[in-house]
């Protein structure tokens, strides 16, 4: 027992003994590693602090450097201001003394005026002196105050310019008046050219074909009832003569005769020919008439651009197209005004639609002329107010034949328009004799009265220009004998519109410069 725990004891001991000889092994390479790490970190500090005084050395040096070169830099710019400085002075005192120079100039200058002056003023008070003297000589020649001689001159002076003023509003009206001309020349010719209208001659009578002679027989019937039927139905004659083939009819109203002949056609077609189907053959006639009518009026109406008329107006426009004038067809008339109105008011710079409207409109009275009282201008100017129409229309309605002033641009234009389409050749036809006979007779009627020394007929019989003799009608007069002229000729005389009595009282004085 004691043998084993003697090892035991032995090897503990030694275990122990190992361990502390391990451990002060330990502490002292630790304390050797701790000297060594304490010199590095000494030897490290030293080394930082002997480069932190080499950068602050550095440092101080580059600084004082800068400041040495900013210093130079300073003490430069200090020297050319200084210089500069230098030169603005030196400037400054020359041109102080270059206006000093000028100033004493100036002074010598301003003293020689004043010299000059006092003796252009002793020179002037002698002038003025020496005139009063002339002007109380000439007023002693002339018997004349100085007042006097003025107002003398004055009016002269007043006179003369007068004159002169006169002799330019001359020249100038008279230029006025040739461009207006030319101007309404080119205006008018423009716009003839771009309008033709087809011309359709005025009839009276129309012309039935006929298949076979046979056939009068037909339409005569039995003791004559279908065309006594046919006549009282349409209102038209119907004149049955030797001419071969062929029937006439004749009425003034070209509706009627339109519906008689329409009718008539339809009953030579369908070979029917007894009072019962004569009666339905006019009814359908009729029917078709108005249809026509109606979009003869809105062919009308869309040819010329013009919208917003009342449709019974329309139907009455439409009318026009069986109504004829001195040979001319009412409603193509009425849609040539409408062009060539509207065309001169585009060369004048205006919107053509009223004046287009108001040519079309312009003779719609003519489409019932014949079933009621009153000129066609009346009667259109009733349709006009009946059917809402505007009163610039109503106006160039009222004025197109110059029955009242025309007071706008738009009714001047319809008038000029309607002359136009009328007075072109072929467009209308007129007894040349009677034409003649009544422009003759017009012209005497003023030539018999006394103090009338000539006269002429102008405007196609419109106007009737009087030359009186100064030396016997006076100024007060010429009213007078205007108005005896005019009573004359509505006694005397038949004519469509109204005549212009413009009667001229001229004085004339001539010399010659030698």
């Amino acid at each position: 027992m004691s043998n084993i725990i003697i090892p035991i004891i032995t090897g503990i001991v030694c275990l122990a003994v190992g361990v502390i000889i391990g451990f002060l092994y330990r502490k002292s390479v630790a304390e050797k590693e701790i000297g060594s790490a304490e010199t590095e970190a000494t030897r490290i500090i030293n080394e930082a602090i002997k480069a932190g005084e080499t950068k602050k050395r550095e440092s101080i040096l580059e600084a004082k450097d800068e400041i040495h070169k900013q210093r130079v830099e300073a003490d430069r710019e200090l020297k050319e201001r200084r210089n500069e400085t230098q030169q603005l002075e030196r400037r400054l005192i020359q041109r102080e003394e270059a206006l000093d120079k000028k100033s004493d100039m100036l002074d010598r200058k301003n003293d020689d005026l004043n010299r000059q002056l006092d003796a252009s003023q002793k020179e002037k008070e002698e002038l003025e002196r020496i005139k009063l003297e002339q002007v109380e000589k000439l007023e002693q020649i002339a018997s004349m105050t100085r007042d006097e001689a003025r107002d003398m001159l004055v009016q002269s002076i007043e006179n003369e310019a007068t004159h002169d003023a006169a002799v330019k509003l001359r020249e100038i009206n008279q230029r006025l008046k040739d461009e207006s001309e030319q101007t309404a020349r080119e205006i008018i010719s423009t716009a003839i050219q771009r309008c033709a209208a087809d011309q359709v001659s005025e009839a009276t009578v129309s012309v039935v074909p006929l298949p076979n002679d046979e056939m009068k027989g037909r339409i005569i019937g039995r003791e004559g009832r279908n065309i006594r039927t046919l006549e009282t139905l349409t209102g038209v004659d119907l004149i049955i003569d030797d001419t071969p083939e062929a029937i006439t009819l004749s009425s003034f109203d070209p509706v009627r005769r339109e519906i008689a002949r329409l009718a008539l056609e339809k009953l030579i077609v369908d070979g029917r020919i007894h009072p019962a189907r004569i009666e339905e053959m006019v009814d359908k006639a009729r029917r078709e008439v108005e249809q026509i009518i109606k979009s003869e009026g809105e062919r009308a109406t869309f040819e010329t651009g013009i919208h917003g008329i009342h449709p019974e107006l329309v139907k009455i426009l439409g009318r026009l197209r069986y109504r004829t004038s001195y040979g001319q067809n009412v409603l193509q008339h009425s849609i040539e005004v409408a062009h060539i109105a509207g065309m001169m008011a585009s060369e004048l710079g205006l919107d053509p639609v009223p004046a287009r409207r108001a040519g079309l409109l312009h003779d719609i009275g003519k489409a019932i002329d014949h079933e009621v009282e009153g000129s066609h201008v009346q009667i259109g100017v009733d349709l006009a107010k009946k059917y809402k129409e505007s009163q610039p229309i109503i106006h160039a309605i009222e004025a197109h034949h110059g029955d009242v002033e025309a007071k706008t641009i738009v009714a001047c234009l319809v008038q000029a328009a309607d002359a136009i389409s009328a007075a072109r050749p072929g467009a209308r036809r007129e007894n040349l004799e009677n034409y003649i006979k009544r422009l003759e007779k017009l012209e005497s009627i003023a030539n018999e009265t006394p103090g009338v020394s000539g006269s002429f007929a102008i405007q196609a019989g419109r106007e009737i220009r009087i030359i009186v003799n100064p030396e016997k009608v006076s100024d007060d007069k010429m009213v007078l004998l205007a108005r005896e002229i005019a009573k004359k000729i509505e006694n005397e005389l038949d004519y469509p519109g109204q005549i212009k009595v413009n009667m001229v009282r001229e004085t004339r004085a001539i010399d010659y410069a030698k």
